[in-house]
Order: C-alpha cells, then structure tokens, then sequence
C-alpha cells in the first residue's frame, strides 16, 4: 500500500538525500513515483486534448471553406462558358471578317 502524502514525500526526501532506505520503503516509494507519473501524463493529456481538438476543427473548417469555393466555381463554370461564347458572337458581329476585308483593298 502506497502511504499518504507527507510520508511519501519524506522518503523521497530521504532517497535524494542519500540515505539508505529499507526494500518496504523503496517499494512504497517506487509505487508512489508511479502513481505520481500516471496522474501527471493523466493531467498532461487533459490538458494538450483541446489543442488537438481545436486544430482539428480549424482543419476541418479550413477543408470546408475550400470545398464550398470549388462548389460554387462548378456552378459558375457553365455560365462563364455561355458569357465567353456570347462575346464571342458580338466580337464576330463588330470587326470585320478577314476575307472580307482583303477583298474590299
């Protein structure tokens, strides 16, 4: 059994310090320090889990975003098309054919 707090923390005082410490003790003591790194990489993956998760979601708008762009340029493209084609025809009305004008010089 793992002692309370002030007692582990005094045979960590102890085994820094040099002394010798009985197997019971080092035991407790060594059962303590793997309690301590569980809840620690406990509070460590708390607290990195909302920075995952915002990046994911910054991700996720971001691939949103672009997917709703390309979206709409699908739309668009077939009307872009129709309006190049109209202002072909009126370019075509307005200058003159090349046949026509070499035979009128």
């Amino acid at each position: 059994m793992i002692g309370d707090e002030p007692q582990m923390k005094q045979l960590h005082d102890r085994a820094t310090r040099g002394h010798t410490l009985t197997a019971d003790e080092q035991a407790q003591l060594d059962a303590w320090y793997a309690a301590q790194d569980v809840d620690e990489a406990a509070m460590l993956s708390v607290a990195t889990m909302p920075d995952d998760l915002r990046d994911l979601q910054s991700g996720v708008e971001h691939v949103t975003v672009l997917d709703q762009l390309k979206t709409q340029q699908a739309i668009l493209l077939p009307e872009q098309g129709e309006l190049l084609r109209l202002q072909r025809e009126l370019l075509q009305l307005l200058l003159p054919d090349e046949d026509e004008s070499a035979s009128s010089s």
